[in-house]
């Protein structure tokens, strides 16, 4: 049977639960146990699927097609093991489902209450698929005190319940503030939460301190006697130089074998945090840099592109330099500016995206990027630029458009008329936005000879895409003539996967997202190449 760890946080958001809980799965693995991690979102969105980035930030798809919350790609990258449907649920969902099963009368006309309707399918989800793990780790969203997340909390004290005590352990992420005015730290945030915490009829077993100062002594045996809890598992973390830095910082804490003591287990074999000492090193190195720009309309967003982030900097670790990020806002880049923004940048990319705004500037930059031999790697939307710019300005047909933001045109981009999985045909529509993309883990069948083909080393490759448009596979045949190789198809040989240049250094696009699969202790291959020809770019 698994034990379930749950993950709770207390004053203010984004403390880094998500982070918290992924680092503790890498040191309960690293010690050899077999792991998984799940998120409870409380938000009445059925996924994220439609939320704008600026209100969700990055929206993480899995193997089978899940759009989850961004956390999940924290949980992958460290643990290594890939998230599925399974592994996220967010409030609108556990509602869904409940009136669903009323509409059918499942609940033979009883009043349909929280409790335990909608309790009852929190646990559900909670223990479902997890036959094979020796712990379940599930981070409950928002914060302790928040409305939306009372079901979560109440459900996860019943489960505790329900499986024993010894099976469970709470953990609570919270706040230690530092107030420069006064040079003190502060710890009545943290009592306050958790009292808040105990009144829902939660003992927290471990607290775990996020301060940007190392906390007192004195200060942690405060915490430790006014939240009843041990000494030992008031758990300090300072603020990190890089997130590859916590679980280094999580160890010398001993979050782990505290853990594993209060579930009475051994560690199996001892930790090994050499990889991750290795990567910090090369992230914080000042000597071998390079300046990556990224091109689209949510810079201004820290977690718009969080994956794609985190994947160019591990491209940046397998070639031992330091990947830093040029953020240029595509809806306000001008044509007269592009050779200036690009000056001291040795390769750009243009990520995924949809809807019209800041097209002109992304097409644009990628004509001249194009022309001047810059490396480049359009993701998704970006790779469908590249294509709209070089049908504009290599075949001349000026009208070249996506039916997406233009009705009019010629288009080279459009809507998916049906697809293949698992052997079912599929079909595309643009009418319900929550459910018809293409979304999961798909193939695609590399072109001999292509430099695709060198990076992946093998024929036949399967990444997550998310998207409804896609290259009118009809104009194939007049983009290889004028040097625009389409070096990627699906398998029937009906949907452009990959695109790449015959004469440029390094330009290829990708209608899949190969950020979701890259991890620092693996980088994805076409990352890894991408800062390889960034580097070498004079």
């Amino acid at each position: 049977m698994a034990r379930f760890i749950f993950v709770t946080g207390g004053v203010v958001s984004s403390l880094g639960k998500g982070l918290s809980s992924a680092s503790l799965a890498y040191l309960l693995q690293s010690r050899g146990y077999k792991v998984r991690l799940r998120k409870l979102d409380p938000y009445l969105n059925v996924d994220p699927g439609t939320m704008s980035p600026f209100q969700h930030g990055e929206v993480f798809v899995t193997d089978d097609g899940a759009e989850t919350d961004l956390d999940l790609g924290h949980y992958e990258r460290f643990s290594g093991v890939s998230a599925k449907k399974s592994d996220n649920i967010t409030t609108g969902k556990i509602y869904s489902d409940v009136l669903k099963k009323e509409r059918k009368g499942r609940y033979l006309g009883k009043t349909v209450q929280v409790i335990p309707h909608i309790t009852d399918r929190i646990k559900e989800f909670i223990k479902n698929d997890s036959s094979k793990e020796d712990f379940v780790i599930c981070e409950i969203g928002g914060i302790v005190g928040d409305i939306e997340s009372l079901p979560f909390v109440e459900a996860i004290r019943q489960f505790a319940n329900d499986i024993g005590k010894q099976n469970a352990l709470f953990i609570h992420l919270t706040l230690v503030p530092y107030l420069k005015s006064s040079d003190e730290i502060k710890t009545k945030p943290t009592q306050h939460s958790v009292k808040e915490l105990r009144s829902i009829g939660i003992q927290p077993d471990i607290i775990i301190c996020r301060s940007e100062r190392p906390i007192p002594l004195g200060h942690r045996k405060k915490i430790s006697l006014f939240c009843n809890v041990d000494i030992k598992n008031v758990i300090e973390t300072v603020d990190v130089r890089t997130i590859y830095e916590a679980p280094i910082s999580f160890s010398k804490e001993k979050l782990d074998i505290q853990v594993l003591n209060y579930f009475k287990l051994k560690s199996k074999k001892p930790v090994n945090l050499n990889p991750w000492r290795k990567i910090t090193k090369i992230i914080l190195q000042k000597k071998k840099q390079v300046n990556i720009a990224i091109i689209g309309k949510y810079v201004e967003l820290k977690d718009a592109y969080k994956s794609l982030d985190e994947a160019l900097t591990h491209g940046g670790i397998e070639n031992n330099v330091k990947v830093n990020l040029v953020r240029i806002d595509s809806e306000k880049l001008k044509v007269s500016e592009i050779k200036s923004k690009l000056k001291d940048i040795s390769g750009v990319l243009i990520p995924g995206g949809f809807g019209k705004r800041g097209t002109d500037g992304k097409i644009e930059a990628i004509k001249y990027i194009r022309n001047n031999k810059i490396p480049f790697l359009g993701i998704c939307y970006g790779m469908q630029m590249a294509i709209i710019e070089f049908a504009r300005n290599k075949l001349n047909l000026k009208k070249a458009t996506s039916s997406e933001f233009d009705k009019k045109g010629l288009h080279i981009i459009g809507l998916i008329n049906e697809w293949t999985r698992n052997g079912k045909k599929i079909s595309g529509t643009d009418k319900d936005l929550g459910g018809t993309m293409r979304l999961g883990s798909y193939e695609a069948k590399l072109r001999e000879n292509s430099t695709i083909k060198k990076i992946y080393k093998k024929k036949l490759i399967k990444e997550r895409h998310r998207h409804r448009y896609e290259v009118n596979i009809d104009y194939k045949e007049k983009f290889e003539k004028n040097g625009m190789i389409f070096s990627g198809l699906s398998p029937d040989g009906k949907l452009p996967e990959i695109i790449e240049l015959k004469n440029h250094p390094w330009f290829i696009g990708v209608q899949f997202h190969p950020e979701f699969k890259s991890r620092p202790l693996a980088p994805h291959p076409l990352f890894s190449s991408f800062i390889k020809a960034s580097k070498n770019h004079k």
